[in-house]
């Protein structure tokens, strides 16, 4: 069951974003406008499109969500792959989704900070970690242990 309706999922989004899907909706309301006279405007005619917009709009609204949170984690691993792969990376971000709002603003703030020190030294050809910069700021060791990927201690 569950591998049929991540199919449909996957199904129905595609068909969502292609040209396919937005020429029938935008014939839906082509036809339900063209309907207008000859139910003279009335509130059911009304209601039949707001029923209708509204729940295609629930049904989608979860459908997106799903689309994103996969799409997400597939960045996030392929992210984690790469700084793993990186020899003399730091892999303390590896996981770094599951930081808080705060501990990533600080995050944030930390490499900002990190920029406009290594702009005010001018160019280099060595890299820069926050860890090297600001230890203080690096964020805790997520999952794996935070030693360097190249397999320093």
């Amino acid at each position: 069951m569950n591998q049929w309706l991540e199919s449909l999922a996957e199904s129905v989004t595609r068909w969502l974003g292609s040209n396919g899907g937005i020429a029938t909706a935008t014939a839906v309301v082509v036809v339900w406008a063209a309907c207008g006279p000859i139910f003279h405007y009335s509130p059911t005619w009304q209601l039949v499109i707001n029923t209708g917009t509204t729940i295609v709009t629930f049904l989608v609204v979860f459908l997106l969500q799903r689309s994103q949170n996969k799409e997400s984690r597939a960045v996030q691993l392929k992210l984690n792959e790469i700084v793993a792969a990186i020899s003399g990376a730091s892999n303390r971000l590896i996981g770094a989704e599951q930081l808080s709002e705060a501990e990533l603003a600080k995050l944030a703030a930390a490499y900002q900070r990190l920029i406009a020190h290594t702009a005010a030294e001018g160019p280099t050809t060595s890299s820069r970690t926050i860890e090297d910069h600001d230890p203080a700021a690096a964020p805790p060791a997520l999952g794996r242990s935070a030693r360097k990927v190249s397999g320093e201690a």
